[in-house]
C-alpha cells in the first residue's frame, strides 16, 4: 500500500514537472512566435501595402483610360463597354423592387424608377421567362418565346446565377434598337430587365470632357490623377485643377516612357514629397496616378501595435481553447464510437447498421453478407456464456480480418452479423475464401471449432426495389447455408435453436 501511495505521489511529482515545463516551453515558444509574428507582419504590410497601392493606382489608372478610349471609340465600341453598367443598372431596379414588393405591379411607379435609373425602359419576368409587369404595359405576356431577340436571354431559365447583357438588338415588339440587361433577384422569383436607347447614352458619354471626368474622379487624401496630352506633355485633366496646363516635366512625373498596355512604376518627388507614380502612355495620352508615401504607411504601426497586442492575447487563450476543444472533440467521438459500436467485439453495432443501410445506392455495386454463428445456444448451454462469448469475438474477429479492409462489419444481434462490402467487390470470391480458412483454423480455449453460415447478395444481381429485399435475400441464402450445415452434419434442426 505504501509503495502504491509512493508511486502515485512520484507520479503526481512528475507530472508537475512535465506540465511546468510545458508552460515554460509554451511561453518561449510564444514569445518566439510573437517576435517572428511581428516581423513577417511589418514585412507582409510593406508588401500589402505596396500590392494595394499599385493595384489601386493601376484601377484607378485603367479607370481613367478607360473613360478616355470610350470618348474616342465608335458607337459600337461604346455600346459593348456599357455592358456592365447596363447590368448593374438592372442589379439596381432589383433591389428597389425587391425593397418595396409594392411597386411590383404598379406600372405608374415602374417608370418613375425608370426615369429615376435613367433607364427607358423595366420589365418584369416571371420564373417562366414570361413578362407579368413593367414600366411599358403593352409588353406584358411576351415571353423568352416571342421572337430571336427575346430567346437570347433563355439560358436565364436554368442558371439563376446569371446576368446578361445584349448586344444592340431590334426588340422584338417594334423593331427598334435597343440594349437590354437581365438579372434574376435576390430571391430567384422573378427577372428583372431593363432597356436602353444605345443613342442616347452614347450622346451623353460623348458630352464628357477630358478635365471634367478627371476632375470627378473620387479619390482618396495622397492621391492625384492627371492626364497629360502624348505629343505635348501638358496636363489637360487632374483631379488636382490647378495642376491643368501645366507640364509633366514640372511636375516631375517622367514621360520618357514607351506606349504600352502595361504600366510603369516610378519613385518620384512632387511638391517636395515622395510619391509613389504609376504612368501608362498611350497613343494620345499619358496617365499618371500618384500615392504619396504617408497615404499607405501611417497605419502601419499601429497595425504592429494591434497584431502584437492581439497574439500576446491569443498565446494566452489559445491553449485553454485548445485543449477544450480537443476534450470536446475527444467526447464526442467517443460518444460516437460508444454510440455506434458493439461494446464485446468492436464491431459497428446496430444502430450504426440502421444509419448505414438507408444510404446504401441501389445503382452502385456492393454487396450484403448475412452471417450467424452455427451451434451457439448448445455451446452457451453447454460451455457457458463466456466460451459462447469468445465464440462471438473469435467470429467477428475472423469477418474483420476477411471484409474489414473491403467493407464493414455489424453485429446486429446475440449472433447475428452483417457485412457491407463496397470496396472491389469482384474479389468476393477471395475474401470468403480467406473468411472460410480463418475460421476454420480458430481454436478456443475450451471448443477447437467454430462454424459460420453466410448468404451473400450483390446489389445489381437483380433489379431490387428495396434495399430490404436485398436483406431479406441474404437472410434466406444464409439459412440455406444454416440448414446444408446441420444436414451434412446429421443435426436434428427441430431438437436445437440454430
Amino acid at each position: 500500500s505504501t509503495r502504491v501511495r509512493s508511486s502515485a505521489a512520484s507520479d503526481v511529482y512528475k507530472r508537475q514537472n512535465l506540465d511546468m515545463k510545458n508552460k515554460r516551453r509554451f511561453a518561449m515558444v510564444s514569445v518566439a512566435v510573437i517576435v517572428v509574428a511581428l516581423l513577417l507582419e511589418a514585412g507582409i504590410l510593406k508588401y500589402v501595402n505596396d500590392a494595394n497601392a499599385y493595384r489601386l493606382s493601376k484601377v484607378l489608372l485603367d479607370r481613367v483610360v478607360t473613360v478616355l478610349d470610350k470618348n474616342d471609340q465608335s458607337e459600337e465600341e461604346l455600346i459593348e463597354s456599357l455592358k456592365d453598367d447596363y447590368i448593374v443598372r438592372a442589379k439596381a431596379v432589383s433591389y428597389i423592387v425587391d425593397a418595396k414588393p409594392q411597386v411590383e405591379n404598379d406600372v405608374e411607379e415602374l417608370q418613375k424608377i425608370a426615369k429615376l435609373m435613367s433607364v427607358d425602359e423595366i420589365h418584369l419576368f416571371d420564373e417562366t421567362g414570361c413578362i407579368t409587369s413593367g414600366s411599358v404595359p403593352k409588353y406584358f405576356g411576351y415571353s423568352f418565346d416571342s421572337g430571336t431577340q427575346m430567346s437570347y436571354f433563355k439560358p436565364m431559365l436554368t442558371d439563376k446565377s446569371l446576368t446578361m447583357c445584349q448586344d444592340v438588338t431590334p426588340n422584338t415588339s417594334e423593331g427598334k434598337a435597343m440594349m437590354y440587361a437581365i438579372t434574376w433577384n435576390e430571391a430567384g422569383t422573378m427577372m428583372v430587365q431593363v432597356g436602353l436607347k444605345p443613342q442616347r447614352l452614347l450622346d451623353e458619354l460623348k458630352q464628357n470632357e477630358i478635365s471634367t471626368v478627371v476632375s470627378d474622379m473620387p479619390v482618396y487624401k495622397g492621391m492625384e490623377i492627371y492626364v497629360a496630352d502624348a505629343d505635348t506633355g501638358l496636363v489637360k485633366g487632374a483631379t488636382d485643377c490647378d495642376k491643368i496646363g501645366k507640364p509633366f516635366h514640372d511636375l516631375g512625373i517622367p514621360t520618357d516612357i514607351k506606349e504600352s498596355d502595361k504600366p510603369t512604376v516610378r519613385q518620384i518627388s512632387v511638391n517636395d514629397s515622395g510619391c509613389r507614380c504609376v504612368v501608362r502612355r498611350g497613343d494620345k495620352y499619358i496617365v499618371a496616378v500618384t500615392i504619396d508615401k504617408s497615404f499607405y504607411m501611417t497605419n502601419s504601426v499601429v497595425a504592429l501595435l494591434v497584431v502584437g497586442i492581439y497574439l500576446i492575447l491569443a498565446s494566452c487563450c489559445i491553449m485553454y481553447m485548445f485543449s477544450k476543444i480537443m476534450k470536446e472533440k475527444y467526447e464526442k467521438e467517443k460518444l460516437l464510437y460508444v454510440s455506434n459500436t458493439d461494446a464485446l467485439t468492436g464491431c459497428l453495432n446496430r444502430h450504426a447498421y440502421e444509419t448505414d443501410i438507408n444510404k446504401l445506392d441501389l445503382k452502385k455495386e456492393w454487396i450484403y453478407i448475412s452471417l450467424d454463428l452455427n451451434s451457439l445456444k448448445h455451446i452457451n448451454d453447454t460451455y457457458g456464456h463466456d466460451v459462447g462469448d469468445e465464440m462471438i469475438c473469435a467470429a467477428a474477429a475472423c469477418m474483420m480480418a476477411s471484409f474489414g479492409e473491403f467493407g464493414k462489419v455489424y453485429r446486429i444481434g446475440g449472433d447475428e452479423f452483417v457485412v457491407i462490402v463496397t470496396q472491389k467487390p469482384d474479389e468476393l470470391d477471395a475474401m470468403t475464401k480467406h473468411f472460410d480458412s480463418s475460421v476454420a483454423e480458430w481454436r478456443g480455449k475450451i471448443v477447437d471449432s467454430m462454424t459460420i453460415s453466410y448468404g451473400c447478395v450483390r446489389s445489381l444481381e437483380e433489379d431490387w426495389e428495396l434495399v430490404h429485399d436485398i436483406e431479406k435475400e441474404a437472410d434466406r441464402r444464409m439459412y440455406a447455408s444454416k440448414a446444408r450445415y446441420y444436414s451434412d452434419s446429421g443435426i436434428d434442426l427441430s431438437l436445437i435453436h440454430i
